[in-house]
């Protein structure tokens, strides 16, 4: 099963989400993601399966230094 995860970060540059997508490519459960630069939130978006959680997902986002807080659905 596929779900897609929603967050606020504080991800702001494009250089910023080049650290990341380095990180989310190299994950085979990490089917796709975007991060809306232009929204207040910088809002990330994130497609896994089952062997990711919302957790992970925060984990791999912190290990980059940056915050990550879920939206509620």
């Amino acid at each position: 099963m596929k779900k897609v995860l929603i967050f606020r970060t504080n991800i702001e540059t494009q250089k910023s989400v080049e650290a990341i997508q380095m990180l989310f490519n190299n994950q085979s459960s990490i089917i796709n993601w975007s991060i809306d630069l232009e929204d207040i939130d910088k809002v990330l978006k994130v497609k896994i399966t089952d062997t990711l959680n919302e957790n992970d997902v925060k984990n791999l986002v912190k290990v980059k230094g940056f915050y990550c807080e879920a939206l509620p659905d």
